[in-house]
């Protein structure tokens, strides 16, 4: 089956500009034009644009993911490249992970700060509160985010 950069960019919410850049970048190794010059993606296109998407939100820059495609199309030489690529950008994301849970765990002990600074109409207890007087799962939170 073949699909119609419309029907693509419908598929995948993003703008047909973007699919034309793609494209002009060499992402799109696949991509064939009808006689009249309209892009027609196969699923084989349609599976490369899914994992540019996926490396696109893990933080892989386009220079990187235009010469994995480009290892791609050079064939079992490349494997070991291509293998250490995705190892690094895993270790990448999980680096990420960790720093967000971080991130979160601040945000959740904000909320409950100001949850009980509402409360008492003014943050005087909850600013001055030891960390011992905090409820256990408060204090977690506080610790580990700290």
């Amino acid at each position: 089956m073949e699909y119609t950069i419309g029907e693509v960019s419908a598929k995948f919410h993003l703008p047909i500009s973007t699919l034309r850049y793609y494209d002009k970048q060499g992402l799109l190794l696949t991509l064939k034009r009808d006689r009249s010059g309209v892009r027609r993606f196969s699923e084989e296109t349609i599976e490369a644009l899914r994992l540019i998407e996926c490396l696109k939100k893990s933080g892989m820059q386009i220079k990187d993911i235009k010469e994995f495609m480009l290892w791609c199309q050079e064939g079992n030489k490349t494997i070991s490249k291509r293998k250490q690529m995705f190892f690094r950008q895993r270790s990448h994301i999980q680096n990420e992970i960790l720093e967000l849970q971080k991130a979160l765990q601040l945000i959740q002990y904000k909320c409950w700060y100001y949850e009980e600074a509402e409360k008492d109409g003014n943050e005087k207890r909850v600013k001055n509160m030891t960390l011992y007087e905090m409820p256990d799962d408060i204090k977690k939170i506080y610790q580990s985010s700290h």
